[in-house]
């Protein structure tokens, strides 16, 4: 998790007390998988996807986008998640030569409930 040592600058992305993380390095791209608790103990989560890239000048920087999504809408997220998984894999897939589930594309079974 992150350090809760910040100057203020993250004040908005610190809201919510960190309570579990979850990073995936993917390629040139880590996502990380947040839950939040607000000061009532609702929980959410937050997505952030980070890119490294390198500036003009030679120095690294980071892209990130950050999703909040909240405990009334992870069924509709992960159901519609999961329906566009499936579609690509038995559609878009198929004619690249190998298995479309096959673990060689990089796929792997995500149980959303578990986060």
């Amino acid at each position: 998790m992150y350090s809760e040592d910040y100057d203020g600058a993250n004040a908005q992305e610190r809201s919510g007390e960190d309570v579990f993380s979850k990073p995936v390095r993917a390629g040139k791209r880590t996502y990380f998988f947040d839950v939040k608790a607000t000061k009532g103990n609702d929980y959410y989560l937050t997505i952030t996807e980070s890119k490294r890239k390198v500036e003009k000048d030679g120095h690294f920087a980071y892209d990130k986008h950050k999703i909040f999504l909240y405990k009334e809408d992870f069924d509709k997220f992960s159901t519609g998640l999961q329906e566009v998984i499936d579609y690509i894999r038995t559609n878009c897939l198929k004619d690249e030569g190998k298995d479309a589930a096959s673990e060689e594309k990089g796929f792997s079974d995500v149980n959303f409930e578990e986060l």
